[in-house]
């Protein structure tokens, strides 16, 4: 496909603003970015569409072109939409590049201009993929003709005679051939996603081979449309999220036009993971809203009114007020610079998704909100059952990480760490404080464990974490004032430690000596600072009593 072909479709609503000499170069592909580098991406003959996102200032063109150009791009196509024109400065920097420039009108879709490149580059490559892309167009409507990725991979199967699946970075199946052989088995599923993880952050460009048996996938990543965080350039931003395509066959063995098919089939499938992202966005809104109020303090009255909006989104149709449960889940790796809070929320909204379930869909039950390094999980539970045992249904802590350990732990690599914490469940808005608490509590004992990937539920606390948690805020707030604030007013005024050496003083069960060497001080000193403590607070810390309620207060702090 030549490049002048775009400004014939007037659908697209592309205007020629630069490099008209360079018409005739030939379009091998389509991606859509709003990197400040977007190169990792890119291999060449593609046309880039870009929302200008990346663009902070008049300096940001020239760098952005530049890496555009090295990496061989066709032409960059930049919407209208964010800014209203194109900026003087980009058309500038593309004249120097002799890089050819469009400006794409705001009512314009770059969906639209994605599938037109797609459906003319590969109706001229193979007639192959024509078919796909005009069942993809019934495939994105909400009506019965749609399909999701399913109708992808059918006619992989039956034009390509090529089986293929769409997997989750958790090795779960997304979407799979309806017929034509046996199924993918979830232990393969894990194994897949594991070797392309692994394959990812070693920078290894897709496909990736991978044998199973006697049997040779290539995996070909999934990607978001390139909508990365901005100038993000570290893979492990996105690798616990990617799709991936597995495809039974060498692709070793495939003409480059071939592979070209491929890769314009998991574009294909990029905008449909787009649409299911944004249909989480009400979701996220609604988690973040009870999120907000429940860590401010906001009154019960008000945080049951919000979930009352919520759970009608959450679970349609159900009759009663539903119980609740919280989980709360971090990402950590290695160095800084990596927000871990986004990260946490996509993995976290694919993990509480049921194992066993297939599509892109089944999380349409799950508020999952970020804030800072964690995720938190609003999960509605129509109702709670005891078992047998006596143990509740619900999210379990043990079960949750079972079937994605393997291929999260290759993602994790050496440098990075999942935990999560479960809280049991609660029936109204008054408890949902506690049970927040209550799974940030349950994380911290899944992080003092060995291991990439850990989880711990409620029941797995000591029992003055799983009561502390449930103590009303006003008397919290005035337990630890009246023990607390003497020492931390003593300490301002006089850098006097009161608060570290008493911390010390009760994790070394009132051992003076012990104590002392902790602390390096002498044993005297040591006895004039508790001296100290108990003179500003009336309290006598050679008695459980006391040791008890400083014990606490500290906790509660």
């Amino acid at each position: 496909m030549r490049l002048r072909a775009l400004l014939d479709t007037d659908a697209l609503g592309l205007k020629l603003l630069g490099g008209e000499d360079e018409l005739d170069r030939t379009v091998r592909g389509v991606m859509t970015t709003d990197l400040r580098d977007p190169s990792r991406y890119l291999s060449g003959g593609e046309l880039v569409l870009t929302g200008l996102a990346w663009r902070r200032g008049a300096a940001d063109s020239e760098p952005f072109v530049r890496i555009l150009v090295q990496a061989g791009v066709a032409a960059l196509a930049a919407g209208e939409a964010e800014l209203g024109d194109v900026p003087e400065d980009l058309v500038q920097a593309c004249a120097r590049h002799r890089l050819p420039l469009f400006a794409v009108h705001e009512s314009v879709a770059f969906a639209t201009i994605t599938e037109h490149v797609v459906r003319q580059v590969s109706g001229e490559r193979a007639g192959d993929l024509a078919a796909v892309v005009d069942r993809h167009r019934r495939m994105m409507t909400s009506g019965p003709a749609g399909g999701g990725p399913d109708v992808v991979l059918d006619l992989l199967g039956s034009d390509l005679d090529l089986r293929a699946w769409v997997l989750a970075p958790t090795g779960r199946l997304i979407a799979g051939p309806k017929a034509g052989g046996p199924g993918l088995p979830a232990e393969a599923c894990a194994k897949l996603a594991a070797e392309h993880l692994a394959a990812a952050r070693t920078g290894r460009r897709g496909p990736h081979r991978m044998i199973l048996g006697s049997t040779t996938y290539s995996l070909f990543p999934i990607r978001s449309s390139g909508r990365s965080p901005q100038g993000s350039r570290d893979v492990r931003e996105t690798v616990l999220s990617d799709w991936l395509l597995a495809v039974e066959a060498d692709a070793g063995d495939w003409a480059e036009e071939r592979l070209d098919l491929l890769h314009g089939v998991t574009q294909l499938i990029a905008v449909e993971r787009d649409r299911r992202d944004a249909a989480r966005t009400v979701r996220r809104r609604l988690a973040q809203e009870v999120l907000e109020l429940v860590q401010t303090g906001a009154a019960p009255a008000e945080i049951a009114a919000r979930l009352r909006v919520a759970a009608p989104v959450l679970l349609p149709g159900l009759g009663t007020a539903p119980h609740w449960q919280v989980v709360v889940a971090r990402v950590e790796w290695d160095g800084d610079g990596i927000e871990g809070g986004p990260v946490a929320q996509s993995l976290l909204e694919e993990i509480l998704v049921d194992p066993l379930a297939t599509g892109p869909e089944p999380s349409d039950r799950i508020a999952v909100a970020h804030t800072g390094d964690e995720a938190i999980a609003l999960v509605p539970l129509p109702a709670v059952s005891t078992e047998h045992d006596g143990s509740e249904t619900g999210v379990l802590a043990d079960a949750l990480l079972a079937s994605v350990r393997d291929p999260l732990s290759a993602g994790l690599d050496d440098d990075g760490r999942v935990t999560l914490g479960v809280s049991a469940a609660v029936h109204s808005a008054e408890g949902l404080r506690g049970a927040l608490e209550e799974a940030r509590h349950a994380r911290r004992v899944a992080a003092a464990r060995p291991g990439r990937v850990c989880a711990a539920g409620h029941h797995e606390l000591a029992s003055h974490v799983l009561l502390l948690p449930f103590v009303p805020d006003d008397v919290r707030r005035a337990f630890t004032a009246r023990l607390l604030d003497p020492l931390r007013d003593y300490d301002r005024r006089h850098r006097a430690e009161l608060i570290p050496t008493l911390e010390a003083f009760l994790e070394c069960d009132g051992s003076w000596t012990r104590c002392a060497s902790r602390l390096h001080l002498h044993v005297n000193t040591l006895r004039y600072r508790v001296g100290r403590i108990e003179q500003l607070t009336s309290r006598d810390l050679s008695r459980l009593e006391d040791k008890l309620d400083f014990f606490l207060a500290l906790r509660m702090s």
